[in-house]
């Protein structure tokens, strides 16, 4: 969970300073959850056979244990405090971030 916490912190911390868009790892985020949950699917399934791809993303959820939601849960936490972290350091007058 540290582990995941931390990684999510570090990536969305480095991208909000390149790019400049406080939330943009929160938004990216959940797609990163769906490829590693679902990795049999590829992504262009999700555009040509809708249907059958997210009935199987919502099957393989309701079947992950609780330590895997908890650990997936920590990597958006992290994602989300690296947003706040930045808009912080934006306010105390950082122009680096």
């Amino acid at each position: 969970m540290v582990l995941f916490l931390i990684l999510f912190f570090g990536i969305g911390f480095l991208l909000n300073m390149l790019l400049r868009m406080s939330w943009i790892m929160a938004i990216i985020y959940p797609i990163v959850c769906v490829f590693i949950i679902n990795d049999t699917v590829k992504f262009i399934d999700y555009f040509r056979q809708p249907g059958e791809t997210f009935q199987l993303l919502g099957t393989k959820v309701t079947n992950l244990a609780a330590a895997d939601i908890l650990i997936l849960s920590s990597g958006l936490i992290g994602a989300i405090l690296a947003g706040i972290v930045i808009r912080s350091l934006r306010t105390k007058g950082y122009q680096m971030f």
